[in-house]
């Protein structure tokens, strides 16, 4: 847990209060060694940031910045799912990076790449994952980006 604790702290990211489920739905479900974690958007002190669609006024920088803190809600999410203790991730398995988009915006692997990398840099080689990264026309809220995971856990 320490070694995930420095590169948080090296990277100046500070992991919010899990979000409480805005609707009928769980924040996160375990079965077995698997933790599936619901989707997650783009959130930073409580406001929703980074709003629209990926190729209409929200450039790839912003959607990557979006991805980032969808990211960081995804590791505050698990760290309340697993006891405070994100040394039990094993692996992030799988990234399903939802961009919001027109339809001519080609670009959201680059999008995705916000979280992936963010992901690396904190977990190590626990989070290198497979990956999912399509457009969509709208996301809750007016959000550019939604993501969620599946984890393996200790």
């Amino acid at each position: 847990m320490a070694e995930i604790d420095a590169r948080l702290e090296k990277l100046g990211i500070v992991l919010p209060a899990a979000a409480a489920p805005a609707a009928n739905y769980v924040p996160y479900v375990q079965t077995g060694n698997l933790l599936f974690v619901s989707g997650q958007l783009p959130m930073e002190n409580g406001v929703l940031t980074q709003k629209g669609q990926l190729g209409a006024g929200v450039t790839v920088a912003e959607g990557q910045r979006a991805a980032e803190l969808c990211a960081i809600n995804i590791l505050a999410q698990a760290k309340a799912a697993l006891g405070g203790d994100l040394s039990r991730i094993v692996r992030i398995v799988r990234l399903n990076c939802m961009v919001s988009s027109t339809p001519d915006f080609y670009e959201q692997h680059l999008v995705a790449n916000g979280a992936s990398n963010l992901l690396a840099e904190v977990l190590g080689a626990a989070g290198k994952h497979s990956r999912v990264a399509v457009g969509t026309a709208a996301l809750p809220l007016n959000a550019s980006v939604e993501i969620d995971v599946i984890v393996e856990v200790a």
